[in-house]
This record gives C-alpha cells, structure tokens and sequence, in this order.
C-alpha cells in the first residue's frame, strides 16, 4: 500500500517553504504543487527564497491561459522575476519529457523550476507512452528559459596547480565551507590537515565542521571575536561552494587587504561576485579537495598550539563573558539560548526565522553538524521559521525540530501551528518576544523616527498556542525553563511553544554589524 503524502498546510507560502526546507535537509527534490493565479502568487515568497538559494526544488502550477479568465496571469514572467526557471507542458504528447526535463534542471543545475501545467492540456486525453525518454532526462536545458549553462565538468590541470602553489606558500590559510561544500567535509578536513588551515562555514553551512578543534564555526556577522580575529588575520581565503557575499565578510572587512583569496565552486559567476577572487578554480567542491590532498605537502601553517588553545577556551559564543541582563520579567536572550541549547537533546535539527533576535539561537543553540541547521535567509523574509521547520523536521523524523521565530515572524506564519499539530510533530517553537519588529526598532529608532508603526501591544502567545493544541510555557526569567525541562522529560505528545519575554534594550551584535553596511 502506497502511504499518502502529509495533508497540506493552509497557505501555499508555507507549502513552499516546507519544500525547500524539505529538499535542503533531505537532499532529495522538493516538490509542491498549488493552484493557478492565487495559488501561485501565494506561494511566491517561499519560492523567491528557494530560487535565491539554488534549492532544487519543482512548483508544479495549473495555468489559466485564456486571458478573460480572473485567474490569468503571466507566470512565466513571475518566475523569471524571482529567479526561477520557468517551464510549460504546451501538450499532453511532451508531458512527460517536460516534467523529466524540469527534473534534471532541478537536479544538475540545483535550480528552483516552474513546471506550468495550462488547464486546456491538463483537460486533454493522453495516448502517448508513460516511459520517460533516455534523451529527454539528458538533453540539454536549452529550452528551459532562464536556465544556467551545463556545470562546468572539472577543475584545469594549471588551476589545479595554481591553488597547490598557493596554499604551500600560504602561512595562515583559511577555508570558508558554504551550501555547495556540504557534502564534502572528509575531504576538506584532509586537505585542511595538511595544509595547515583553520575551519569556517558561511551561516548556511553551520555544523560542518562540528567536532574538529580547528573549528571557528561561522564567518560573518555570527562570527565570534576569536573567529573574526582569526579570519581576518588569514593570508590566504579558500572559499568552498561558497560566494563570500557581504553577510560571510561583514560586508568584505574579514578579509585583510593582503589576502589571497580563491573561490572553487560550480557556478563560475561566483568568481567575481562579491569579494573577487584572485584566482577561480571551476569544479565539485568534493573532487577539487581530493584532487589537491596529493599535490599539498603537509605543513603546520595556521594550526599552532596556541591557536589550538584559543579555538577551545573562546571559539563558541557562549564561551564569551557577558553581563546577563534579565529581570523585571524578561530574559536575556543570550541566557535563553544557553539555557534551551543545555535542556534540549543534542540530536536537533534547528530552523531559524528572520529579524533582529535570529543571532540568538543560530549561535547559541549549538547543532551536531550541517544537517542540523536549517536557514532559509537568502531573501531575508520573516514569517518562513515555522514552514521552515516543519519541512525539515519531515525531511529528518529522526531529531527533534527546533523553530526559532521572532513575535513579528511567528505572527505572520502562525497558521502553521495548526500544521505542527495535525501532523504530530513533536517540535519546540521558541518566540523571542521583544514585542516589536526588533530590527526596525533598532534601526529607526536612534535616529528619532517614530516607532508606533514597530511596536506592538503584549500579546499571550501562550494561549494562541493551546489553542491550537500545543502545550504551552511562558519564560521570563532563568527559572521559568523548568516547564521546557518538564516537556523535554514527558511523553512530547504534543509540540510545545516556548513564549519567551525577552530584553529589548539594544540590538542584537550582528545587527548592530549588518548596519554599518546600511
């Protein structure tokens, strides 16, 4: 017996979302289908994020062509808008060539496609053969509008050679993982090893190089003192699989003016896209790292037993002092973070939402390596954390989804409570509650903008929760996680959310670092 598919949510955005996230933590393609016109112009910010972030994902649409009709619009060009490839089945005879042409756009060129479905052909009879043509899964993306060029088959001979040089020369060499070295940390590590190089990961990459000591987690605006530090002091920059953007380089300053920096990756546009590379290598992330361990004679380069010392004693934040500022009935939320990543068990999978407080539990809540994060941030939309979390929890049934939301993020994608019920998924939600859109606050507000339009009035998102059929705490000091330690120990039969008043005085570091780009 076939099993049936999870019921839907009750928003195409949230169904999108949960397709992304479900493909990105499952490794498989994701695959939603919504309704013409509405239908789509629902779904079509999840379907942004998943097209900003390459995930192999397919949207399969009905299509209203006729014009007259109140459900016509261009989807094509909506797609294409958002960075999607868009795709038509303009006959039931090319139906099945079009759907496995839209898979290999998915898989090959980690693409998110449109497959538009126009009624009129869905309404015709099909006698044609179910078999999917050999040529039709291999034939090239040409006819996909907007597809990318075919993946580059290697690395050259003189590219290769040029990288070993530079990184037997290189006295503090540092890689930088991104989404496209998540499958290659074996052969990272043994590259590193004997190269000598420290280990990062831009925030999408978070967890990959968990375990190892010359681990300095995330680069950017996440990054720990001692990671900046460190990266900054770097000669030579190997990014792999990943574009340096201006989040993984606080806005390029991590990069030192000396530094070589090498970026190896599919997609050669990736060269000379944010911070240039002085030498690009074209190829599997995997491969190239493999090819280069036999051409790299062992050295220490950064790796001292000082650095050693460093990365154990300060290379996580909650290593690093602070002056925990709870009380009056709200938590710090650096003292949450810590307190739920000591109560939760460590087989997690956390899904983070957008907005000031996100530092927070990327940071804090530790993960047990990349398939334990999830981040859907390259649109920076709030209102994607629950979705989120749900797609990757039903993508990884074997560890406890954590959500992490905003009061803004939460409200706006609150319907998904209802989902989290009906497929009895026991997940923790955590809403750091600062009562406002903290960002803009943060913002807007030294400048003496007025901030009515920010704010918002207490709201028991305890009880919201309940009533949708989720057990329930409130946290507003240390003492209040007992109740998250109670479910933890309990049957979990129900997901719980966390609603936790946090302190609101200042922004967020990160946020405070994002700005100096603003």
């Amino acid at each position: 017996m076939v099993p049936l598919p999870p019921p839907p949510p009750p928003h195409e955005g949230g169904a999108a979302t949960m397709a992304d996230a479900y493909a990105r933590m499952s490794g498989r393609v994701g695959v939603v289908s919504v309704h013409q016109g509405p239908g789509l112009t629902n779904a079509l910010t999840g379907l942004t994020e998943a097209a900003k972030s390459r995930t192999p994902l397919i949207v399969l649409a009905g299509e209203a062509t006729e014009v007259r009709s109140n459900f016509h619009i261009d989807q094509a060009a909506l797609a294409t808008a958002v960075g999607a490839v868009a795709m038509r089945v303009g006959s039931p005879e090319e139906a099945v060539s079009r759907a496995a042409e839209a898979y290999r756009v998915a898989v090959e060129e980690r693409r998110t496609v449109l497959l538009n479905l126009p009624l009129d052909v869905q309404a015709a009879p099909f006698e044609g053969p179910v078999d999917v043509p050999v040529a039709a899964a291999g034939e090239p993306a040409a006819a996909a509008a907007g597809s990318s060029a075919t993946p580059p088959a290697g690395p050259s001979v003189a590219e290769l050679g040029e990288l070993a040089r530079l990184l037997g020369a290189a006295e503090r060499p540092v890689f930088i993982a991104g989404r496209g070295a998540r499958h290659a940390r074996r052969e990272l590590e043994e590259l590193a090893g004997r190269a000598g190089a420290l280990l990062a990961t831009s925030a999408v990459a978070k967890g990959l190089f968990r375990g190892s000591p010359w681990d300095l987690d995330v680069s950017g605006g996440f990054a720990t003192p001692l990671a900046a530090e460190l990266i900054r002091g770097a000669d030579l920059i190997v990014a792999w699989g990943c574009a340096l953007n201006m989040w993984t380089t606080r806005h390029g300053t991590l990069v030192s003016p000396g530094a070589k920096v090498v970026k190896v990756d599919l997609d050669p546009a990736a060269f000379t896209a944010h911070v240039p590379a002085d030498l690009g290598v074209a190829g599997d992330v995997a491969r190239v790292a493999q090819a280069l361990a036999a051409r790299v004679a062992p050295r220490p380069g950064y790796r001292s037993p000082e650095v050693a010392a460093r990365v154990r004693a300060e290379g996580r934040w909650r290593d690093v002092p602070y002056e925990d500022e709870s009380g009056g009935g709200r938590i710090d939320p650096r003292t949450l973070s810590i307190g739920l990543d000591d109560l939760l068990p460590r087989e997690r999978i956390v899904a983070i939402d957008s907005g000031n407080f996100m530092g927070y539990p990327s940071m804090f809540v530790d993960v047990p390596d990349e398939g334990g994060f999830c981040f859907t941030q390259a649109f920076q939309s709030i209102g994607l954390g629950l979705a989120t979390a749900i797609g990757a929890a039903i993508a990884r049934p074997d560890r406890l989804p954590v959500a992490a939301l905003g009061d803004g993020g939460a409200l706006m994608g609150i319907a998904e409570l209802e989902t989290v019920v009906r497929l009895g998924l026991p997940m923790v939600i955590v809403v750091y509650d600062d009562e406002a859109y903290g960002a803009e606050v943060h913002h807007f507000g030294p400048h003496g903008h007025p901030l009515g339009t920010v704010t918002f009035p207490p709201a028991d998102l305890a009880a919201i929760a309940r009533g949708h059929g989720c057990a329930a705490v409130t946290v507003g000091g240390p003492g209040d996680l007992a109740g998250v330690a109670e479910w933890v120990d309990g049957p979990r039969d129900r997901p719980l959310l966390v609603h936790a008043k946090v302190t609101a005085e200042h922004g967020s570091w990160w946020l405070e670092e994002a700005f100096k780009g603003h």
